[in-house]
């Protein structure tokens, strides 16, 4: 693979026959078996790390003085355990970070192998470690992203040593290897993740169908993250008081034991009332909701008379490929909105940006401990990422004193 995205894990529908599962990898197609199935996810795991025993039988045991290769072959099977299915990225629609994490591990796995899978674990130094890290510089990758690898690789390590397949001085030694520092290394920055305008919120809503409309503006006014919203149920939310206080089942910090609570105001209570008179357990957005109102709109919109031509739902296919789901996934709502704005002629953004939009107005109007508050951070200091400092303050300030 030349880019660092994990491929996905797909599903083709095949009409009288089970769904198929699929990955891409370099413009290549590479079918895995029947879509679900614990062949066809084995199959993909080894297709993204790049190895032939990436998913090793349960009575694989390592030598007494182990390779890289069998390092990976006894860690992998206890990452997929303890992160979840690959498959559930992309399946789920929960938004967790924690699977994808297993994904991330499986990519680096693949740059181990390949690198330095027959070298003695033991001998894999703070040296060979910085090494590795220029093959993922030389790949273009960002360089939170080549610190995030980097610390995955450490941690691989550890956790060998804590098995005792080595001794803990190989792993201790390569946690001397620090992270690159903006400006003093080779690797390409991030563009920083700004808020977009209220303005281009509005034009892009016009373009919106109605119920991924109303997630873009219940986000907006809760500041909650695209992955919280899309599972939002009944069952989820507190209504007996002015205040409804919605808890998400799951969420991005729910592993480390964290509660989260998304207060919602009288503005996004309106908006929700329509969404409420379904099951307890059924997910507000729902995209089968979102087309059945498409077809609505475009009946009503027709020219040609009900006596003439097909009658509405005749022309539909009796099994089609793709059917609308109960619930919207943070790539096909973000999908969405990408669309609708370029439809509006203004710059695409995404959800992750309309966060950026609510925290930074909390933190204008109320200080950044609201903001933490909203955005549900333990730490302040991961707050100010998301909401940017008010220059209008600033500049205030320097008319005054400046």
């Amino acid at each position: 693979m030349s880019t660092s995205r994990v491929p996905k894990y797909l599903r083709q529908r095949e009409a009288g026959r089970a769904d198929r599962a699929y990955t891409r990898i370099d413009g290549r197609k590479f079918k895995l078996g029947v879509y679900g199935s614990p062949e066809s996810k084995a199959k993909y795991a080894k297709l993204i790390s790049g190895g032939d025993l990436i998913v090793p039988e349960p009575e694989f045991e390592p030598s007494s003085d182990p390779n890289v290769d069998e390092l990976l072959a006894v860690f992998l099977p206890y990452a997929q355990t303890y992160y979840g299915s690959v498959a559930e990225i992309y399946r789920t629609c929960d938004g967790s970070q924690s699977s994808k994490e297993y994904a991330d591990y499986c990519l680096v796995a693949k740059w181990l192998r390949r690198d330095a899978g027959s070298e003695l674990a033991k001998d894999f130094g703070p040296k060979r470690l910085k090494l590795l890290r220029e093959q993922f510089i030389a790949q273009g990758w960002k360089r939170k992203t080549i610190n995030d690898r980097v610390k995955r690789v450490i941690r691989i390590f550890t956790w060998g040593a804590s098995e005792e397949m080595f001794e803990p001085k190989v792993s201790d030694a390569l946690k001397t290897v620090g992270n690159l520092k903006h400006g003093r290394s080779k690797a390409k920055e991030s563009v920083p993740v700004l808020p977009v305008a209220d303005e281009d919120v509005t034009a892009t809503l016009e373009h919106l169908p109605q119920v991924v409309a109303d997630m873009a503006r219940t986000q907006r006014l809760t500041g909650c993250r695209p992955g919280e919203l899309i599972q939002m149920r009944p069952c989820d939310i507190d209504r007996s008081e002015k205040v409804w206080l919605y808890r998400p089942a799951t969420h991005k910090t729910a592993h480390f034991g964290h509660t989260r609570v998304v207060a919602i105001g009288p503005k996004c209570q309106e908006i929700l009332l329509s969404y409420l008179a379904r099951g307890a357990e059924d997910y507000l957005f729902q995209p089968r909701d979102s087309e059945s109102k498409r077809r609505a709109v475009m009946t009503e919109a027709r020219v040609v008379p009900l006596s003439c031509g097909n009658t509405p739902g005749s022309a539909r296919v009796d099994s089609p490929q793709r059917q609308p789901g109960e619930a919207y996934t943070v790539g096909s709502y973000c999908r969405a909105i990408t669309r609708a704005a370029k439809r509006a002629k203004v710059e695409p953004w995404t959800p992750h940006r309309l966060r950026h939009t609510a925290a930074t107005q909390v933190r204008r109007e109320f200080g950044l401990d609201s903001a933490q508050a909203v955005l549900g951070h333990r730490n302040a200091a991961v707050t100010e990422v998301y909401a940017e400092l008010n220059t209008a303050k600033a500049a205030a300030v320097a008319l005054r004193i400046g």
